[in-house]
Formats: C-alpha cells, sequence, structure tokens
C-alpha cells in the first residue's frame, strides 16, 4: 500500500501522520488517500489504452460522495446498482450518458427513474426485468438502451460469496436463452438492444476464468449481430482483485493482455466496471485497542472498532493485514493475539492467532487495504454509530462523512400512538 507507509517512525497517509487524524476525529475512523485511488484509475485506464476503454467506476465498492466526486474529476463513469447509487453519481456531476445500470433485481420505480434521467446503459438479466423495462419506456415514450449479462457458466476461482458467474448463481442470463431474447427483441419496441455484458464475480486472481467468459462472450457477440442486430457495446464488467495478504494478482499488463486476446478482431466499444482496484488499497481502518484481555491459552486485542464497521472478515472469512501506527522495532518479539471488537457476537473477530508486536491499551492500529467493501457495507449493529471517514491529499484532510450522534440515531426511531 504505497499511499500509507511509515514516516518518521509513524504511519501516514500520504504526508500526513494518521495520529493527527485520530487525535482530531476519534476513532474508530476510515481513512482514504484521493492520491492513491487517482492513480490506481489511470493506471487501469493506461493499460487499457489501445482498447480505448470506457470506464464505469462501481459505486458499490465505496459510494461516499468525494470519491466519486474524486474519479469523476479525472473522466470515470458509474456502475450503479441501485436508484440511490445512481442518485449519488448525479449528486457528485457524473452526467447520465456515462451511467450503467446493474443488478439482478431493479424495481419498477428504479427501472423508472433511470429511464427519466436518459442513462447510458440498462444491464437487463432476465426475461422478465426486460418485458417490465420495455412497459415502462413505451408508457414513457421513450426507448431504453440495454445491454443482455450473460451468465457464461464459468467458475471464477474466487470466494462462493462473491461468485456470479456460474449456472447456479443468480446472476445473468443461460447463453441459449440470451440467444433467445436477441433473437425475439422485435417484439420489445421499447426496448434498443445495443450490447451484451458479463461479470462473472469478484476479487479475481486468477485470468484464466476471465479468458474463457471473455471469449464466451464474445461468441454471443458474434453470433447475435448474425441475426442483424447492431450491436456496439461490449461490457467486460470488474472484479479484478488486489492482494490483501501475499497473493499473487494479476496485472493491470495481464488483464489488458487477456482482454486483446478475447477481442481480437471485434469492433466494438469496451466497457469495464472496476471498483476494488481502483479503491481497495486506498484506505484503512484506524481503530484503537479498548483492553488486553489475557484468556486461558491466548491473548485478546479488543478494538474499539467491529464487525459493523468492516464485516468482511466475518462475512467472507477474509484477511486483512493489521498494523501499528507506531512502526514496529525489527528485534520484537511477535505474540499470537486474536484481534476482535466489542460487539455481542463471537464472530466480531478480525483475525484469529494473528503474530503481532505487543501492544497495549490505548495503542492504535490500522486495518489495511480497507478502501473497499468497507464503509459501504458498515452498519449501527448494537446501536453503534457509524465510523467516519475522511479524505486525504498529500498533508490535508477533510471529514467526508462525519460521526453520526446518538441523537440522530434514536431520533430515525418513532413510538406508536397507543404508547
Amino acid at each position: 500500500m504505497t499511499a500509507f507507509a511509515y514516516r518518521g517512525g509513524w504511519l501516514a497517509a500520504d504526508d500526513l501522520d494518521l495520529r493527527t487524524i485520530a487525535a482530531e476525529v476519534g476513532t474508530p475512523f476510515y481513512c482514504y488517500s484521493a492520491t492513491a485511488i487517482e492513480h490506481a484509475y489511470r493506471d487501469f485506464v493506461t493499460a487499457l489504452k489501445d482498447c480505448d476503454p470506457k470506464v464505469f467506476y462501481s459505486l458499490k465498492a465505496n459510494s461516499n460522495q468525494a470519491v466519486i466526486a474524486t474519479l469523476a474529476k479525472i473522466g470515470a463513469g458509474a456502475d450503479v446498482v441501485s436508484q440511490g447509487e445512481m442518485r449519488r453519481a448525479l449528486a457528485v456531476g457524473i452526467p447520465p450518458e456515462k451511467i450503467v445500470f446493474a443488478g439482478v433485481g431493479k424495481s419498477s420505480s428504479e427501472l423508472s427513474a433511470a429511464l427519466e434521467a436518459g442513462i447510458l446503459q440498462f444491464n437487463v438479466e432476465s426475461l422478465s426485468e426486460l418485458s417490465r423495462l420495455n412497459d415502462l419506456a413505451l408508457a414513457c415514450g421513450r426507448r431504453a438502451p440495454v445491454a443482455l449479462r450473460i451468465n457464461p457458466d464459468v467458475d471464477p476461482l474466487t470466494h462462493k460469496g462473491i461468485s456470479t458467474g456460474l449456472a447456479d448463481n443468480k446472476f445473468g442470463i443461460d447463453v441459449e436463452q440470451a440467444l433467445e431474447m436477441a433473437g425475439n427483441i422485435a417484439n420489445f419496441p421499447g426496448i434498443e438492444l445495443v450490447g451484451i455484458a458479463v461479470h462473472i464475480g469478484s476479487l479475481l486472481t486468477d485470468m484464466r476464468p476471465c479468458l474463457d467468459a471473455f471469449k464466451r462472450t464474445v461468441e454471443v457477440y458474434r453470433s447475435i449481430q448474425e441475426l442483424g442486430i447492431p450491436l456496439k457495446r461490449l461490457d467486460l464488467g470488474g472484479g479484478l482483485g488486489i492482494a490483501y495478504r501475499n497473493e499473487t494478482v494479476p496485472s493491470l499488463e495481464d488483464y489488458a493482455s487477456v482482454v486483446r486476446e478475447a477481442t481480437a478482431g471485434l469492433e466494438a466499444e469496451l466497457a469495464f466496471e472496476p471498483g476494488r482496484r481502483i479503491v481497495g488499497q486506498a484506505g484503512v481502518l484506524v481503530t484503537r485497542v479498548e483492553y488486553v484481555k489475557q484468556g486461558r491459552d491466548r491473548q485478546f486485542l479488543i478494538l474499539d472498532a467491529a464487525m459493523n464497521d468492516l464485516i468482511r472478515p466475518m462475512l467472507y472469512e477474509a484477511w486483512h493485514e493489521i498494523v501499528p501506527l507506531r512502526e514496529p522495532n525489527p528485534d520484537e518479539e511477535l505474540v499470537a493475539v486474536d484481534v476482535v471488537g466489542p460487539v455481542c457476537e463471537s464472530t466480531d473477530t478480525f483475525a484469529r492467532e494473528r503474530r503481532m508486536p505487543p501492544l497495549k491499551e490505548g495503542d492504535l492500529i490500522a486495518i489495511c487495504s480497507a478502501g473497499a467493501y468497507g464503509a459501504v457495507m458498515s452498519s449501527t449493529y448494537n446501536s453503534r454509530l457509524l465510523a467516519p471517514e475522511v479524505l486525504v491529499r498529500g498533508g490535508e484532510y477533510a471529514v467526508v462523512r462525519p460521526r453520526s450522534s446518538y441523537e440522530a440515531l434514536i431520533a430515525q426511531d418513532r413510538l406508536p400512538t397507543w404508547i
């Protein structure tokens, strides 16, 4: 994580000592580097420059308005999966013609809102959705631009919870059904079929499934063109992984090579929807050790951050590097500890038997690679306040989501008149 490094014995984000933010904002808090986000986006675009890529940042990875705006300023479009995400993209100035709406369960109100906004493309995932979108488009006198998202039945070799390209996953349309839908597209006068889309999962670290899925998708694209339908866009989705531990992840050059091999000779606009690869390494969750508890056969570091702040370790058995803000002495003897939170669940655990330098109550630590699927998946479970989010650039920082208050949390509820 080049955005986060030890400077003068303490962990810094860009040029800013994280202790400074902790003292002023309190813990826990998320910290993102605008510089790292911009570099990751530009590196992605540069690797694919000979494909003239159309890049739509996947908001589900991190939908903070400041993060979206940072990317919008350097040319990113938006890949959204809800009306809320669409509204976030529009609110920071991403034009509707740079928004792609994906997702398997779009409601009528969401489809209508996106039609009214005039977005670039709906990634349709079923015949039922196509039919509903057709009716809604006709009712408002529009034609909806659609890409059929196919399910290529390719194992992405990732965690089962984030696999989306197998036949038994809920996502996408079976290839044969997609071809049949395309052949009958004239029966849907409110639909303009503009492309084909695919997305086989998240945290992809092996390029072989990508190559198989892309080649299968190109075959479908060509088959539909042969029906006389003038497709123009091939949407290859996102999901490219990052290294959370010591994994060997594909370089952007490897990824671009796979894209070029799969699409060789194809005349189509290529679209991509990266999320984790852009923001994953650009963020940390800074937290404080509340207690050091010695159990019968293990030691616990009890933090002030919890599973409601970062659910990935509980949900996906995910590994995140955990480092002290104070730079460890290389001669320090490491101690095996369980790193846990205060929530009343045994699954509120960030790491088990993790070897760490000796730490004491009050010490600050950072949970790394938390820029993606961290704050966006947080909750107020146990009536805990959402952690604030901070954006750093160089030696400056801004609080881009303040910590909520207990008064505001409780005020969300309403008592019935009979109480």
